[in-house]
């Protein structure tokens, strides 16, 4: 799978659906390369008192529909391609849960883990320097995503905020709470992921307290997806991570059923669980793709791109009857014939995981209002829209019997191509 290309796929679907749509060419054209682009340098002076060059990017891919909104990733293995296709995906996210937002995606070719703080610091501010007058609470709001915090997000408000000589705290979320963020937000993408998952069992009649689910990643979307299916009674019985020391992934496995506190608790802040600690609490440790290959009802890939691919597939159980997409585009054209073949049930991506962006608005919104909300008033706001969401592509995927990624492209993409229309783009 070495020339996986993320924004080829995201073009490949976007393709498919214009096609049934029947949207005229000048539409295409507009909505499948994005309108904007930045690639840019970020030299930092290193603390052993060299000068470092990062790759930094920020790509808006359509904001017809309001200010582009997404995340910026810090991953030693990020392309323009990846940000291109997170962009494009940011765009239908935010149409298909209704919100008035437009597509956008960020990133700088670094790992964190081999970063001081000073230098995270650096890079995030130099970031800033580099794309502020492209940016703001008006034009584009960007958040974390993979390998960067709340901590991130501070320091480039302060930069922006200390370049534009004025308090705009809405222009970047995921910011600490206290600081202009919004309770709730931490756990959002990953409840959001468990509350279409809920709507999606009940609209087959399955009771969430006979199901068994294995996850793929142990970050901060995975880690509040299981919190919550567990709350609701379901038994996780494997997760898998990214191991530092090694370089590579492993998957962590209890039939019995995982126990979260006691795995958060052998974790470091990025989520890498302790290999030594899960063996001796009864943990069997596996290699990348066993979590892919248990025998259980529901399959939630929540870690990167590309891993439910041809290769993989043929791993999966014939017990699996759901897979929930935290991640973004974990799941290639390939896999999804396959699985529209064999009728799993797949929630995409940009459905189940729009629970962040969701809540990044909800953020955008106070603070632009300077007024905060409760965290039961965030997460009930939060099930509200996403279940409305879910329900709507659901019932077009019922009426036109279509695949869900399908029924949830076409919500999407008719949206934006309306909104493009109206502005009078095409």
């Amino acid at each position: 799978m070495e020339n996986f290309n993320p924004f080829k796929m995201a073009q490949q679907q976007f393709d498919g659906v214009a096609e049934t749509l029947g949207l005229d060419s000048g539409t295409r054209e507009l909505l499948r390369v994005p309108q904007r682009e930045y690639h840019f340098t970020i030299p930092v002076k290193m603390d052993n008192g060299t000068t470092k060059v990062f790759q930094g990017f920020r790509v808006q891919h359509n904001d017809a529909r309001g200010p582009a909104k997404g995340g910026i990733r810090f991953h030693p293995h990020e392309t323009i391609d990846t940000v291109r296709a997170l962009a494009t995906w940011m765009t239908w996210k935010c149409a298909v849960v209704g919100i008035p937002l437009g597509g956008g995606k960020g990133g700088v070719i670094c790992d964190p883990h081999n970063l001081s703080d000073r230098e995270q610091e650096q890079i995030c501010r130099g970031w800033i320097r580099q794309i502020v007058r492209n940016v703001g609470p008006l034009q584009d709001v960007p958040a974390p995503d993979v390998m960067t915090h709340g901590q991130h997000m501070l320091w480039m408000l302060d930069e922006y905020e200390h370049i534009m000589g004025a308090h705009l705290p809405g222009f970047i979320t995921g910011k600490p709470v206290g600081m202009g963020g919004s309770l709730g937000r931490t756990e959002a993408t990953g409840y959001g992921v468990m509350y279409t998952l809920r709507e999606a069992l009940k609209g087959h009649g399955v009771d969430i307290k006979a199901t068994t689910a294995s996850f793929q990643g142990f970050g901060n979307v995975s880690q509040y997806a299981i919190e919550l299916y567990m709350q609701y009674g379901g038994k996780a019985v494997a997760v898998s991570c990214w191991d530092q020391k090694d370089q590579k992934s492993y998957s962590f496995i209890r039939n019995s059923g995982i126990d979260l506190k006691e795995l958060r608790s052998m974790a470091d802040k990025f989520g890498s669980i302790d290999k030594e600690k899960a063996k001796k609490a009864g943990y069997e440790v596996a290699d990348a793709a066993a979590w892919i290959a248990q025998d259980v009802d529901i399959l939630v890939p929540a870690a990167l791109e590309n891993q439910v691919n041809a290769e993989t597939m043929g791993k999966i159980s014939k017990k699996v009857k759901f897979v929930v997409e935290g991640a973004n585009g974990p799941t290639t054209p390939e896999a999804d014939q396959l699985f529209k073949k064999n009728g799993v049930f797949v929630i995409p991506d940009f459905l189940a995981n729009a629970g962040g962006v969701t809540c990044s608005y909800f953020e955008q919104v106070q603070c632009n209002m300077n007024y905060f909300w409760s965290k039961d008033e965030v997460l009930s706001k939060l099930d509200h829209i996403m279940t409305g969401a879910f329900h709507g592509v659901y019932e077009l995927s019922k009426e036109r019997k279509i695949y869900m990624r399908d029924a949830a492209y076409m919500i999407a993409i008719s949206r934006v191509a309306e909104a493009c229309k109206m502005r009078g783009w095409v």
